[in-house]
């Protein structure tokens, strides 16, 4: 289906343009959401007679997009969850929870803003995008934790998960008695054997 585009569309094309999109994604998406139009006689003669106030229109709606972006940018959202030993999360954190904390923060946001393509799974600091208008993308950071201590690590720059394996590690070697290589699987080190002779003869 061809498209006259009224706002820039990712991967698509800029105001204005007329582009060809598969039918499933025009009637679906873009015509319901009002990002464009059938590029019939009838609607080019429309947009043609409107062209110079829906870009003034854009051209405000961007400004002030970025004058929104410059607060949120760089914003960090904490997030506290349960996750397995390996890091893994007993569920994800999603769109939802992301539009939840930035609004805890006083971001207002709408859900089809925030691009992540999958739920986050994992602990750490995830990148999450944030499209406040059509030509302006923020990104914000999601610390994704067990606790506030871990979130203040990871905001330090501290793997977590990397430094609590190391910790286990330590506590393991620290338990474990020296080998002697020299012995045979299952031999009594000689020492043993000279230590009870020592008794036996006092």
């Amino acid at each position: 289906m061809q498209i006259i585009l009224l706002e820039r569309v990712e991967k698509l094309g800029s105001i204005g343009d007329v582009v060809t999109v598969k039918d499933g994604y025009a009637r679906n998406f873009l015509l319901p959401q009002k990002k464009a139009l059938r590029a019939n006689e009838a609607n080019r003669r429309v947009f043609e007679a409107n062209r110079e106030r829906l870009e003034q229109e854009n051209a405000q709606r961007r400004s002030e997009a970025e004058a929104r972006g410059k607060s949120i940018d760089g914003a960090e959202i904490v997030l506290i969850r349960a996750s397995s030993n390996t890091g893994q999360l007993y569920g994800s954190v999603n769109v939802r929870d992301i539009v939840a904390a930035l609004g805890e923060q006083g971001h207002a946001v709408d859900k089809r803003q925030v691009i992540m393509g999958t739920p986050i799974k994992s602990l750490g600091l995830h990148d999450v995008r944030v499209d406040l208008h059509p030509e302006v993308s923020v990104t914000i950071k999601a610390n994704v934790a067990r606790s506030d201590d871990e979130a203040e690590l990871q905001r330090q720059g501290i793997d977590v998960m990397a430094r609590m394996f190391e910790d286990e590690r330590q506590d393991q070697t620290g338990f474990t008695e020296a080998v002697d290589p020299t012995l045979e699987p299952g031999e009594i080190p000689q020492e043993l054997f000279e230590d009870r002779n020592a008794d036996s003869d006092a």
